[in-house]
């Protein structure tokens, strides 16, 4: 049922006096309308903080400054709105914070509810390494490409990987901040935050104009686990945000997954005593998480697929496919270093693996995979495997 125009001015109001996660409100809303309480505020009281700033808030200017910013507010009743979230009313509460939104605001051209319907979370810590970025990368990159909008926190590390994998790959990527829509935080990430309009959306609980702080962070990532069907933990740190996010999506009934990492890396430590003590599935690939997400029982085609027909391929045929790069090209020569093959050999390869449809020239002359693997296998016009040249 759509809000009506008084709903959705006392959610407003709501969202602007009281901050995100007040269990307060929560149960508040169990027993009143959104309308009663924001009325019950305006009129008398009780006295207090959210008293105290609704007695100075000006509705009229959050409105102007909300379209200013090309953003808009939305409620539940809307068509934008995602009902992943109405999970947080019964989810348990984590550090006495929880509760549904009371309001959204969202920027850009993606719709919400739509946007979300097929989501993944990929989050992890700041100072990441450099395998932890290229991990969070190709596995926001590979589920982009499988059309799964890839969630996160906008934050150095792990999460702008996340994103821009996901925008690398042509795909979908939302941010959950802890300011405002049209406040980019951290600064230097304006331009990435930018880009993930143009096909995602940035979103927010807190109004335009509002600054981040730590508990806003950390209340944020409620959203994150709720709007998606499962998170990825990958790099965090003992004390890691990202901790809280797992425990949110645990809390949700969502699934949550983490990568390992070192041993001796500090980052591993999540990780791995999430895996340890149960709490989340090990993951190494797209396929893995894909594995998770996907209804009991279901038949992953590609993966299955992949492996029967690689067997298939002649031992010339199956060392040249190998030596393709997952994503990008590879010149013939770094693939016959590689590929343990002589160059003559790996050129003949490379049109037979070419015309199967298993691997594809690109402009640059370098050769990367194919669009498909569902051609015939190519094996009978190749030359028999040699040994290189030492």
């Amino acid at each position: 049922m759509n809000a009506t125009p008084q709903e959705r001015t006392a959610r407003l109001g709501l969202s602007c006096v009281v901050e995100p996660g007040d269990l307060r409100l929560a149960e508040l809303l169990t027993r009143f309308t959104a309308e009663e309480i924001w009325a019950r505020l305006c009129e008398a009281g009780p006295p207090g903080p959210w008293r105290d700033r609704a007695a100075v808030l000006n509705l009229d200017e959050v409105a102007e400054r909300t379209a200013h910013a090309d953003a808009r507010f939305i409620v539940p009743g809307d068509a934008e709105w995602p009902p992943r979230v109405g999970d947080l009313a019964a989810a348990a509460p984590v550090r006495d914070w929880g509760g549904a939104p009371v309001g959204l605001w969202v920027r850009g051209a993606g719709r919400l509810e739509e946007a979300t319907q097929a989501a993944v979370a990929i989050v992890g810590s700041r100072a990441a390494s450099s395998y932890g970025e290229r991990v969070a990368a190709e596995l926001a990159s590979g589920l982009a490409e499988l059309r799964y909008t890839v969630v996160s926190g906008a934050a150095y590390g792990i999460d702008a990987a996340a994103h821009r994998g996901a925008l690398g790959a042509e795909g979908r990527s939302i941010a959950i901040l802890a300011g405002g829509v049209d406040e980019a935080y951290p600064r230097a990430h304006s331009r990435l935050l930018e880009s993930l309009t143009e096909s995602g959306c940035v979103v927010s609980e807190v109004p335009v104009g509002e600054h981040p702080t730590r508990r806003r962070f950390l209340v944020r990532n409620r959203l994150i686990a709720a709007l998606t069907s499962g998170t990825v933990v990958v790099e965090a740190s003992l004390r890691s945000g990202a901790r809280n996010t797992a425990s949110w999506a645990t809390s949700c009934g969502r699934v949550v997954m983490a990568v390992p990492g070192p041993v001796t890396s500090a980052t591993s430590v999540t990780p791995h005593r999430l895996i340890r003590d149960g709490e989340a599935v090990l993951v190494t690939s797209v396929h893995d998480v894909l594995e998770m997400l996907r209804p009991v029982g279901e038949v992953l085609p590609e993966r299955e697929q992949c492996g029967r027909r690689l067997d298939g391929l002649s031992p010339l045929a199956r060392a040249v496919f190998e030596a393709l790069p997952l994503r990008g090209g590879r010149d013939a020569g770094d693939i016959a270093l590689r590929a343990g093959v002589a160059l003559p050999d790996v050129m003949a390869a490379l049109v037979g693996l070419g015309e199967a449809g298993w691997a594809r020239s690109l402009p640059d002359g370098r050769w990367g995979l194919g669009a498909t693997t569902d051609g015939p296998i190519p094996e009978a016009d190749f030359p028999p495997m040699q040994e290189p040249d030492r």
